[in-house]
C-alpha cells in the first residue's frame, strides 16, 4: 500500500499544481502539452498524463489539430485511449455551444464579433469544406444553424434549391452563408464568388434577404458583406427580377 501511494504522489502533486496555476491565471503561462494534460486528466484520474500530451502533439504538430483529431486517430496515441479522450472532445464541443448560444442572445446585424467568433470556432480547423446556413428571422435573430453541405464546395454541389427548401422549413427571413477554407487561406475563388452570386439570385425569387457570406480561414476571413460584394450582386438580383416582369 505504501509503495502505491509513493508512486502516485508525484503525479498527484504536479496535477495539482498546474490546476491551480489554472485556477489563478487561467491558461497564461501553459504550455500547449500542458493544456492537454489538463484535458486528459477529466478521463484519467491517477496515470500521469504528460507523456500522453506529448506523444499527441509531436503526433498531430498544433494543440488545434489535437482538438481536431477524430476519436480514432487519437486513439493511435500512446497514452491515449476511449476513456481519457473524453476531455479532449467535450471542451471544443462545450466552447462551440457557448459561442452559439452567445450568438442567438441578440439580433446577429449588431453581433458581428460573436458571428467571427463562433465561425471560427466551429469551422476554422476542418480538414473538409463544410457549407453553413445561420437562418434569420425577419429582427435577425438565428433561429437555426446548418451545415447543409461538405466537401468540395462549388455551384454545382451546392444546390440552391436545398438552401431554399431549408430557409423556407425555418420560416426565416434572412440568411447568411458561411464556409471554411482547409488550406487556411480565406481569399475568395472564382468558384466562391459564382456561388454566392447564385445563390442570392435563387434567395431573391422567394424574398429572402441574404446578409452575408464569410469564409473562414486560419485565424482570419474574407466577408463578401464587408467587400461589397454582397449588396452588388443583390442589386443585379434585383434587377433581373424587375426585368423579368
Amino acid at each position: 500500500m505504501a509503495e502505491k501511494k509513493t508512486t502516485r504522489q508525484p503525479a498527484e502533486g504536479h496535477r495539482r499544481r498546474l490546476r491551480e496555476k489554472f485556477l489563478t491565471a487561467g491558461l497564461k503561462g501553459f504550455h500547449d502539452y500542458e493544456v492537454l494534460e489538463l484535458l486528459l486528466t477529466l478521463g484519467t484520474p491517477r496515470k500521469d498524463c504528460k507523456p500522453a500530451a506529448k506523444a499527441a502533439l509531436e503526433r498531430f504538430g498544433t494543440l488545434a489539430a489535437v482538438l481536431e483529431a477524430s476519436p480514432r486517430e487519437l486513439c493511435e496515441v500512446d497514452g491515449i485511449g476511449p476513456h481519457n479522450l473524453f476531455g479532449i472532445k467535450l471542451i471544443p464541443a462545450v466552447c462551440e455551444r457557448f459561442l452559439e448560444n452567445r450568438l442567438r442572445s441578440e439580433p446577429i446585424v449588431h453581433n458581428s464579433q460573436a458571428l467571427f467568433d463562433y465561425l471560427h470556432q466551429s469551422m476554422q480547423d476542418k480538414k473538409r469544406e463544410q457549407f453553413k446556413v445561420l437562418f434569420l428571422d425577419a429582427k435577425n435573430r438565428v433561429l437555426a444553424i446548418k451545415t447543409l453541405f461538405e466537401g468540395t464546395l462549388t455551384s454545382s454541389s451546392v444546390y440552391p434549391r436545398e438552401v431554399v427548401r431549408a430557409a423556407l422549413d425555418h420560416h426565416a427571413a434572412a440568411l447568411i452563408f458561411a464556409h471554411n477554407h482547409p488550406s487556411g487561406d480565406p481569399r475568395p475563388s472564382p468558384e466562391d464568388t459564382a456561388l454566392t452570386r447564385k445563390l442570392i439570385m435563387a434567395c431573391r425569387t422567394v424574398d429572402l434577404t441574404v446578409h452575408e457570406h464569410i469564409i473562414v480561414g486560419r485565424g482570419d476571413y474574407f466577408s463578401y458583406a464587408d467587400s461589397g460584394k454582397i449588396a452588388a450582386m443583390t442589386n443585379v438580383a434585383e434587377q433581373v427580377s424587375v426585368d423579368a416582369d
